[in-house]
């Protein structure tokens, strides 16, 4: 009896080694759908959505419930470097050479990005109406375009609409 106990001990002992040396070696998976430039513009037009939910809900008096669209954006600031593999420029794509040029400067832009998108979720948690109004006051120019002034091509600009004759 006790040896039937023990063989089924070092049988699940082997079979947890294995799976931990298998979880520990594999190589991590892509996640996306493999085209980094069609992956980064889905998920900065889903920023932009989170930014956009974060306006209307300060705009609606829902602090708290901007804690959420601000958790996405740090969540999502986390993987922005990853989504800019070196020679991923398209027609498609806006991003600047200056990204690849400027690596380092690209990476804090990000992190920023992260660490701002986290300081909005906590006052927002904390209730704190004031910091929040004042937070989204100034992200889009000191979070946003941190990133988006250097490395992205500017859209072009809408011409004002000509009044018909």
């Amino acid at each position: 009896m006790l040896f039937r106990h023990v063989k089924a001990g070092v049988i699940l002992g082997s079979v947890v080694a294995v799976a931990a040396i298998g979880c520990a070696t594999a190589r991590p998976t892509a996640i996306g759908s493999g085209d980094p430039v069609a992956d980064r513009q889905r998920l900065m037009k889903n920023n932009g959505a989170n930014w956009a939910d974060i306006q209307n809900k300060v705009k609606a008096g829902n602090v708290e419930g901007v804690a959420v669209n601000a958790e996405a954006l740090a969540l999502h600031a986390q993987r922005i470097t990853l989504l800019f593999p070196e020679g991923s420029l398209t027609e498609k794509s806006k991003a600047k050479p200056d990204i690849w040029q400027k690596w380092p400067e690209f990476q804090a832009a990000a992190k920023n990005l992260e660490n701002r998108a986290g300081t909005l979720r906590d006052q927002a948690v904390a209730k704190d109406a004031a910091a929040v109004q004042t937070t989204v006051t100034t992200f889009g120019r000191d979070a946003c375009g941190t990133c988006h002034t250097p490395f992205r091509v500017p859209p072009p600009q809408q011409q004002p609409a000509q009044p018909r004759s």
